[in-house]
């Protein structure tokens, strides 16, 4: 295993923005086989973001899965208390491990999905295109393209057997 994050360490988690400012937040390390990475923190703002759909906010948990040979990650979000809101998914290359950084180079399309699985939303088609990358790296953009494809596709089973290392005794209520 290449750069292999050890379980319980802390790691910095940089999301590379192609349009907007990245963002920056501390997470704990829960595993990585090498190839997928699981770390768990909070919502990293201190004011709470309506985004329509959910809100994020203080308290909530963020348990975010990424891969070094996928184009997406997946974010599964619970609020205080354990209840699950649901999954922020983001099209993204694979993840490169950088010492003690983790580093996801966003590509701007994200998915939404309920925590019942009934409301799956494509998000930030507009800033996928301002972004440029469909002129500028058409490899990358069929690459997000399928990304985005297979995140719906598996959202539709729940991501049955993808998430390995969410919290097994976390409460599952509807929001």
């Amino acid at each position: 295993m290449t750069d292999a994050l050890i379980a319980g360490s802390r790691v910095r988690v940089r999301l590379a923005k192609l349009v907007h400012t990245d963002v920056e937040y501390y997470a704990v390390v829960i595993s990585d086989d090498g190839n997928h990475l699981v770390v768990r923190g909070p919502w990293a703002e201190p004011e709470p973001r309506d985004l329509g759909f959910v809100r994020f906010e203080p308290g909530d948990v963020f348990t975010e899965h990424y891969w070094r040979d996928r184009w997406y990650s997946v974010k599964e979000v619970r609020g205080d208390g354990g209840v699950r809101k649901g999954w922020y998914c983001d099209v993204a290359r694979p993840v490169r491990v950088e010492a003690t950084e983790l580093v996801s180079a966003d590509l701007e399309l994200d998915l939404w999905v309920s925590a019942d699985g009934r409301h799956i939303l494509h998000l930030d088609e507009d800033e996928f295109v301002a972004s440029g990358l469909e002129k500028t790296d058409p490899e990358a953009t069929t690459q997000a393209r399928q990304a985005l494809a297979e995140l719906e596709r598996l959202a539709r089973t729940g991501f049955a057997g993808l998430l390995v290392g969410s919290d097994p005794g976390a409460v599952d209520k509807p929001t």
